[in-house]
């Protein structure tokens, strides 16, 4: 059957006369134009539609701004500005491509209405329209994305960020219409356009609103007291200057210890607004680590003002990285997700994760995994980094390899590469791309169906340089072992094989886990599915370096981590004959390497800080080194001894689990 009808439609566009540059599309801003499109001829046959169509005038041209305003609550809106057609450039060429365009959605119009009335997809319509291939093929991965089938979704997001040949007008027609899912999608896929998503809203003027550093203060004054420990206390109340405190003071002195005041608390009006943006930021860590809070930041306006401290540091690397931080808690609550989105993070976080500094992309690779829940089935917790894979991929992860490192360490300084000691080695270094994570660069090329996960902890030499003086007794390694075990479980970590790798005091910290796990029926997948672990000069009998302290001023007062480590400690002498039980009942795979050089401690001391016997387990190969205690660790190249046994140990452990 075939019908022949002759239609005319008049078009209407923007008025102008009178109006903002940029309005929002509303049936009071719409009126008749010029512009005629006469469809000679519409005609279906078997379900599918033909239009014919022909242009009589068109008097302006329509282009699009995608920007989202902060007035409008962020919803998503497409906002339209009218601009007028200068005849003397290019008006014949602009007309015919503005016409495509409007008359490609006028067609789509039809055609999706014809695919209700004939039940058919509108993939298959789309097969038959005698339009442009490059516009259908974006509308029909568009549609794709919002399959009932995951792997189609799955397939469509990656076809969609593979395509780089997409027009301006694409990406932001694609910005406005995609969803929560696919958005996020995009910003895990490996070098995606930034033109996909939706940018941050304008910095508002300073003049109309508060200034970074105030808001910050108000917000952290908004945050309830309750489930935080005397460290947030602290860091909250370094933040507040007098007038904030005694706004708390009202509030029954929460801020305070005791209501009496905190004598740690110092007036900060002379402190630059950076320094004091750095300490708001690290009282709101803590407090995004607790999910009740979570609520309070984001009603209370946090998500917009992080956003607005992020860009006004755009020159300081460490505060966006405590701001991707808190996002990265948030993110855990999986109902504040809509709310980050909106707030214009994804194009943000998709940013870093393109940045060519580790710890930036590593953060960022965090929050993007906690939010998205269409792939990621673990969450990761505050601490807890993924090295790789960063972004979604088709290669299945077989096993886990774990990094803890030791005292004064951290997530990515501990395992970057050895620094070159004299300028002829720094130069030679910055010819053969220097990595600061080398279990990212090099062992995540050489095993890519690993999942590396590197484990942050704070751990002090001396109660002196603890960050929160207000706590007098430092966490035990007991302690440590409860609060990792918790939040590795929540990344899934025991449910494959895994093979840990760890340097100095982190050794200890995985073998009280594993010797914990092995008294929780809970934890009985970490235990078994350990199937390596690779110590680089971990003390199991102790160190001299914790009687040192006692008499070096600036190690004195020696934190508990430290304490735990004197030479031959009955606490260490326990929790070492306890693993070798396990160990040897579990068949761990032991790797263990011993420094042979002393370390400099200080301008005058150098020291072994663990000895061969005390790096001795008692199980497993023993190799020692020439490097010290710091870059026992740090492989000096790719290619060098230190690495290229460690891999070796590694595949060896895992051989039977990747090697299909």
């Amino acid at each position: 059957m075939s019908v022949t009808a002759l239609r005319l439609i008049q078009c209407r566009r923007l008025s102008t006369a009178g109006q903002p540059d940029s309005e929002r599309l509303t049936p009071s801003c719409v009126k008749n134009t010029d512009t005629v499109l006469y469809f000679t001829h519409v005609c279906s046959c078997s379900g599918c539609v033909f239009i014919s169509y022909e242009l009589v005038a068109l008097d302006k041209a329509v282009t699009l701004d995608t920007s989202a305003v902060l007035q409008e609550k962020y919803k998503s809106q497409v906002y339209l500005k009218a601009t007028p057609s200068d005849e003397n450039e290019n008006l014949t060429a602009g007309l015919t491509h503005k016409t495509r365009k409007e008359l490609h959605k006028a067609a789509r119009r039809l055609l999706e209405m014809s695919s209700r009335l004939f039940l058919q997809s509108l993939d298959e319509h789309f097969s038959h329209v005698d339009a442009d291939p490059h516009e259908v093929a974006l509308w029909v991965l568009l549609k794709r994305t919002q399959s009932a089938n995951k792997a189609i979704r799955l397939q469509a997001v990656q076809e969609l960020a593979d395509n780089h040949h997409w027009h301006d007008y694409q990406y932001q027609t694609a910005a406005q219409v995609i969803d929560q899912r696919t958005a996020v999608g995009l910003a895990r896929t490996p070098q995606v356009d930034l033109r996909f998503f939706r940018q941050p809203p304008a910095l508002p003027e300073m003049q109309e609103v508060l200034s970074a550093e105030d808001g910050l203060r108000q917000l952290l004054a908004s945050l309830p007291q309750s489930e935080v420990d005397k460290c947030v206390q602290y860091f909250t109340s370094l933040a507040l200057r007098e007038s904030s405190q005694s706004l708390a003071a009202q509030r029954g002195g929460l801020w305070c210890f005791g209501g009496n005041g905190l004598p740690y608390a110092q007036s900060l009006t002379s402190v630059p607004s950076e320094k004091v943006e750095s300490f708001c930021l690290q009282a709101l860590v803590q407090h995004s680590k607790v999910q009740s809070h979570c609520d309070y930041i984001v009603s209370n306006g946090g998500l917009q003002l992080l956003q607005r401290v992020y860009q006004l540091r755009r020159d300081s690397p460490k505060i966006q990285r405590n701001i991707v931080r808190i996002i990265g808690n948030l993110a855990l609550n999986e109902g504040v997700h809509q709310a980050i989105i909106q707030s214009g993070w994804l194009s943000v976080l998709a940013e870093m994760m393109q940045s060519p500094h580790v710890m930036q992309a590593s953060h960022a690779a965090r929050a993007l995994a906690n939010l998205d829940r269409e792939t990621v089935e673990e969450k990761y917790q505050d601490g807890v980094y993924i090295l790789h894979p960063q972004t979604r991929g088709n290669q299945p992860i077989k096993a886990d390899v774990l990094f803890i490192h030791g005292i004064l360490g951290a997530a990515f300084k501990t395992w970057r590469q050895k620094d070159p000691s004299t300028s002829e080695e720094k130069e030679a270094e910055s010819k053969d791309d220097y990595t600061e994570c080398w279990p990212k660069s090099w062992l995540a090329a050489d095993c890519p169906n690993l999942r590396v996960l590197s484990v942050e902890y704070d751990s002090h030499l001396s109660d002196w340089m603890a960050k929160c003086p207000a706590e007098n007794q430092r966490k035990s390694l007991a302690y440590r072992s409860q609060e990792l075990l918790k939040k590795l479980k929540q990344a899934g970590v025991g449910e494959r094989p895994v093979v840990w790798v760890a340097h100095s005091m982190g050794g200890l910290l995985v073998k009280k886990m594993l010797l914990d796990a092995s008294g929780d029926p809970d934890m009985d997948g970490l235990l078994n599915n350990t199937k390596g672990i690779l110590f680089y000069s971990v003390p199991h009998h102790g160190t001299f370096m914790a009687e040192y302290s006692v008499n070096v001023r600036y190690l004195l007062f020696p934190s508990i981590e430290v304490r735990e480590l004197c030479k031959d400690s009955p606490a260490l002498l326990n929790l070492n004959e306890s693993f070798l039980n396990i160990a040897k009942e579990k068949d761990f795979k032991v790797l263990s390497f011993a420094e042979t050089l002393p370390t400099n401690i200080g301008p005058m001391i150098k020291i072994l800080v663990v000895p061969t016997q005390s790096a001795n387990l008692g199980i497993g190969e023993l190799i020692e080194v020439d490097v010290d205690h710091l870059n026992i660790c740090k492989p000096e190249r790719k290619d060098s001894f230190l690495y290229k046994r460690s891999l070796q140990f590694i595949l060896e452990a895992l051989q039977s689990y990747i090697s299909h």
